[in-house]
């Protein structure tokens, strides 16, 4: 079984009513790899989004921990530009510097 450790996909999202209006939507769920945890994060990102278009109650968090809940209707996100890394708990005061493009 591969190591998984728990990582975050930092996505940029804006509204397309008005694009200057911009935000980031943020992942966080166990994965092997940076790679994997950034198709988790849009494989939960695409479920919440057919259920919410279909009037359903978006999915709740997947075994692996990955989901996505506060999608903003009319909002997209920006997943060539999404940042993946490591997550670190915040409340630490070790610096960081592991995201990767």
């Amino acid at each position: 079984m591969p190591h998984r450790e728990v990582y975050e996909v930092d996505v940029p999202i804006h509204d397309t009513a008005n694009p200057a209006r911009r935000g980031l939507h943020v992942f966080t769920g166990e994965a092997d790899s940076p790679a994997t945890a950034l198709r988790r994060a849009h494989e939960v990102y695409d479920a919440a989004l057919a259920a919410q278009q279909a009037g359903l109650e978006l999915p709740g968090k997947q075994p692996d921990s990955w989901g996505a809940r506060g999608l903003r209707p009319g909002w997209e996100p920006d997943w060539p530009a999404a940042k993946t890394g490591r997550w670190h708990n915040p409340l630490n005061c070790t610096p960081h510097s592991d995201f990767t493009l």
